[in-house]
């Protein structure tokens, strides 16, 4: 009774919360497009930085921003949606297998699609720490991550019903996107604002394959329940 109030008072801030996501990405990419987060961007970008542009730090700090950074890269991700897939199939939760595996395959395609859209250079400001190779906004890493390790926390979560056991897993699956996003910037290869929309975009696409999955569920019930009377 108390996981099915708590499932149905998230999905009422859901509609909201997207919204609200949808409303911040729109007005953080339009910022950019005019120009309006250059100075924040280069400012925040260059806090980080040396006078002559290295990375500040010891070199033990920049290899672990390295470490950091590959834990929102294609193959770490891919590695960690496999693993999830394997086990909640083996778990004979099939259909969140189905889920957590469509979600970011899915937010993969929309990452994509958004930065040929807005088809923004990477900074140039400083020497880049990492290889990089498609468009800067948004930063792909900082939205997957979000999307991969929302997703999978927020299901991992909803196994348990101690609040502590919860609230340690949910921040674990905000944490490490935060952190990604800032070893971004770091390592100069995004700028802040790029980061800021992956941020909202990644969250927000899990918001919404939630409620997508949710009404599905809720439809094939309602069906399921009419052919039997």
């Amino acid at each position: 009774m108390k996981a099915s109030f708590r499932n149905r008072a998230v999905h009422r801030l859901a509609i909201p919360a997207i919204a609200a996501g949808v409303l911040l990405f729109a007005a953080i990419a339009a910022q950019v497009m005019n120009g309006g987060t250059n100075h924040f961007d280069r400012w925040l970008m260059l806090a980080m930085r040396n006078a002559d542009l290295t990375m500040m730090g010891p070199p033990a700090v920049q290899e672990a921003a390295r470490d950091i950074t590959a834990l929102g890269s294609v193959t770490v991700l891919t590695l960690l949606m496999l693993a999830g897939f394997v086990f909640l199939a083996l778990d004979n939760r099939k259909r969140l297998a189905v889920f957590a595996l469509s979600t970011v395959i899915s937010g993969q395609l929309l990452s994509t699609l958004l930065k040929h859209l807005f088809n923004r250079p990477r900074p140039d400001l400083v020497p880049h720490a990492v290889y990089v190779a498609s468009m800067s906004f948004p930063s792909g890493h900082s939205m997957m991550s979000a999307v991969a390790y929302l997703c999978l926390g927020t299901l991992l979560a909803d196994c348990y019903q101690r609040t502590a056991i919860r609230a340690w897993i949910l921040c674990g699956a905000v944490l490490i996107p935060l952190l990604v996003g800032v070893s971004r910037v770091y390592l100069g290869v995004h700028w802040p604002s790029d980061v800021l929309a992956g941020w909202t975009a990644g969250a927000t696409w899990v918001l919404v394959c939630r409620v997508v999955a949710r009404a599905a569920k809720t439809g094939t019930t309602h069906r399921s329940a009419t052919e039997r009377i």
